[in-house]
Formats: structure tokens, C-alpha cells, sequence
């Protein structure tokens, strides 16, 4: 059996721009790393949720790492947990960010952010002057993150199926009123309305004046990493609620940029898994400039020399696709998916892009069946007609820990 190396470029996956010859920023580049191991091995495309879904990160995330959604905690948890902060099942947690915002006639619009550097202290005595508010029994305490933003944790018996008040996209709508999602979620819903409006008197005056919400969760039991597939090891990230979603399902979280020395480092000390996430492609799909992020994925390529194919099952793709136009922030179209490694297949596809993986033996797949593909290509899945733990949704061979002789 061999182990898992997933290497990750965020928002790999784009659409195809007139500037580049009506190729994809991916399909334009230069990338004669990912293109020879592309030609070692077998490609696909990969949609992490299903065709046309757009899904944030760490939505994405959860489906690869073979985790449903019910089982989905919700990425105030991940933020929660990627700090350091103790979580619980008995506390509702939601992402809280301080802004500026302007009164219309048809409610309140916001206008930017506090820079991480500047505005820090002011924001964090504003977010502080909100700390510890009571509505209807429900207790809510902020702990800031940075520039202003905060984990509200809410005790009391809080419901979680609330909606977001935050203006995702503030070009389009004001700040929402938070509404529940079932009848149960009523009072939670309603005293977060009120909590928001206690917010806005106690900033009144302020440039920051309102606090917004979303990404509402609680913890809920999933099977770790170990127990799902067999499999234990590290996860390396930058982004905190990455981190934390790592730590959620039990592998070991590092903050660290794309780095093989890491990888064998982790593999030399006996991982069976181990991932590696790097952001640039995504903030260059985000500038909305195809030039700038197709150098990016150049950049990226050229740190790719020695990924460990000769040892270990290798994995690279993205989470979503983040087009460098339009001006959308993700997109549901596909991302190109590759797998090399001992006994992995050559396709006959040599290079690596969407139109290119799109012609690869493993076709197209959603996020569910990567870890099933990765570890049918490491010699690891679990025979299907057998049962050797009560693990709920297991498909990798399990680990020896998992199993329980009869002495």
C-alpha cells in the first residue's frame, strides 16, 4: 500500500478568454512539470459539488475529503478551530465582520472593510464594545480574528439553521435580515436580528458601524480521517479555517506554504497522507486579469520539479474554479484533475489543462469519488461485501488501529 500526497492549487479550474486565445489561464501556461507527470499518469476533470454548482473552499474541501453534507459543521467551526479556539456541539458559532456601511431607503449598504494594519486597534475596540450581549437567553461573545473581524460563538440552546446577514456581494444587496431556515431555528433567528441591531446602536457614530454574519454551524460527529479511510497524516495550509478544517477531521494541522520539502519530510516520518494547499492561482483569478493568472500557475509549475510520484500515489487539482473573468467569484466550471504514481496508468493525455484532462481515463468526477480514485490507485480500498469496522461511510482499507481482534 502506498500513500497519498494531494497537492492543491486553489481555484485552479477557469474559463476560456478571447486574451488568451480562447484557452483557459490554465491551458495557456507553460507548465512542463505538471505536463510530464500528466503524461506518467491518469487525468480527468473534477467538479467538486456537480456541474454548474459554484462552491466556496471549504464546501469543496469537505466533498474531496470524502465528508457529506450532512455531516458539514459549517466554516465558522473551521475559523474556530484554525485559531486555536475550544469548540463544543453545545454553542452556535457564526463568522462576524465589522464594516462601514451606508444608510439607503432600502437599507443599509456596505462600503469596504478596515484595513488589517491600519484600522486594527479601532477595530478591535469596536468588535470588543459588542462582546457580551443578551437576547431572549441566548448568550453572544465575539473573539476577534483580525482587521475587525470575530468568531460569535451564541450559548443558550441556539439554533444553527439561520441564514446569513452578511452582503456577500454588496454591489448587489444590502446587509439581509437574518431569517430561519425551520420553524425551530425561529428564536435564534430572531435574536440575532436583534443582536445586529444592538450592534448598530453601540456603533453608532463610529466609521465602522455595523457587524455582519455568516457561515452559521455547530460541531457535528463525522468519523476522522483514520476512521473513514485508513489514513493519517498532515495538512498544510496558509488560511486559518483551512487549518481548522484539517484539525476537524483529525489530521495534523501546519501553517505552511506549498513546500515538497515538507511532503518528504512527512513521508519519511511514515504519513500516509499528507496535503499541501497554495492560494496564488486563486488571488490571480481574483485579479480578473487572465495574464496575471496564468503567470501564476507558471510560478506554481516551477515548484512542482520533484512532487514524490516514484513513492507515493500523487494528486494535483483545485477546489473550484475562479475565473479570471467575468466577475463572479467562483464558478461551477470543471477542474482539471491528475493522479500519477506507481501503477497508475498513462492515459495518453501529455498536458496539463482543462481541454486536455477532459480527454483522460478517469473522466469527469465529483468531489465524492476523489478519495475513493486515490485510494483504489494506493492499493488501499476497502473491499466492498466486507465489514471490518462500524465506521459510517468508510471507503479506504482500515487502519490497524481500527480494527479489534478476537482474543
Amino acid at each position: 500500500m502506498l500513500p497519498i500526497v494531494l497537492v492543491l492549487l486553489d481555484g485552479l479550474g477557469d474559463r476560456a478568454h478571447d486574451v488568451l486565445g480562447g484557452r483557459t489561464a490554465g491551458e495557456a501556461a507553460a507548465t512542463p512539470n505538471l505536463d510530464a507527470l500528466a503524461a506518467r499518469g491518469s487525468c480527468g476533470l473534477l467538479y467538486a459539488v456537480g456541474p454548474g454548482r459554484a462552491p466556496s473552499s471549504e464546501v469543496a474541501h469537505w466533498a474531496m475529503l470524502g465528508y457529506r453534507p450532512d455531516e458539514f459543521p459549517g466554516r465558522a467551526v473551521f475559523e474556530a478551530l484554525g485559531r486555536g479556539q475550544a469548540v463544543n456541539d453545545e454553542h452556535v458559532f457564526a463568522y462576524a465582520a465589522l464594516r462601514p456601511a451606508e444608510r439607503r431607503e432600502d437599507g443599509w449598504w456596505l462600503t469596504g472593510r478596515p484595513d488589517p494594519q491600519r484600522d486594527a486597534e479601532e477595530a478591535a475596540e469596536l468588535v470588543g464594545r459588542c462582546d457580551g450581549i443578551e437576547i431572549d437567553g441566548l448568550a453572544f461573545s465575539l473573539e476577534q480574528v483580525w482587521r475587525g473581524e470575530a468568531v460569535l460563538r451564541i450559548a443558550g440552546g441556539a439554533d444553527d439553521r439561520v441564514t446569513d446577514t452578511d452582503a456577500f456581494f454588496r454591489d448587489r444587496h444590502p446587509v439581509l435580515r437574518p431569517r430561519p431556515l425551520v420553524p425551530e431555528a425561529g428564536r435564534t433567528a430572531r435574536a440575532c436580528e436583534e443582536w445586529s441591531r444592538e450592534a448598530m446602536r453601540r456603533l453608532e457614530g463610529e466609521r465602522f458601524n455595523v457587524i455582519t454574519l455568516k457561515w452559521f454551524g455547530r460541531p457535528r460527529r463525522a468519523p476522522n480521517f483514520r476512521e473513514r479511510h485508513g489514513l493519517a497524516g498532515a495538512f498544510a495550509a496558509e488560511s486559518a479555517f483551512l487549518r481548522g478544517l484539517g484539525r476537524c477531521v483529525g489530521l495534523e494541522p501546519t501553517e505552511a506554504k506549498l513546500d515538497l520539502g515538507f511532503v518528504a519530510e512527512r513521508l519519511e516520518a511514515g504519513d500516509t497522507f499528507v496535503y499541501v494547499h497554495d492560494k496564488r492561482v486563486d488571488e490571480g483569478g481574483h485579479t480578473k486579469d487572465p495574464d496575471v493568472k496564468q503567470r501564476a500557475i507558471e510560478d506554481l509549475d516551477a515548484e512542482l520539479a520533484n512532487l514524490p510520484s516514484e513513492r507515493a500515489i500523487v494528486c494535483v487539482t483545485g477546489d473550484h474554479a475562479t475565473p479570471a473573468s467575468p466577475e463572479v467569484i467562483h464558478s461551477g466550471d470543471p477542474v482539471p484533475l491528475l493522479v500519477a504514481g506507481p501503477g497508475v496508468r498513462a492515459d495518453g493525455v501529455t498536458t496539463f489543462g482543462e481541454l486536455d484532462c477532459a480527454r483522460g481515463v478517469l473522466g469527469q468526477l465529483r468531489g465524492a469519488d476523489l478519495m475513493p480514485v486515490l485510494l483504489n490507485a494506493a492499493d488501499r480500498p476497502l473491499f466492498l461485501g466486507s465489514r471490518p469496522t462500524p465506521v459510517d461511510g468508510a471507503d479506504g482499507y482500515p487502519d490497524r488501529e481500527e480494527l479489534e481482534a478476537l482474543i
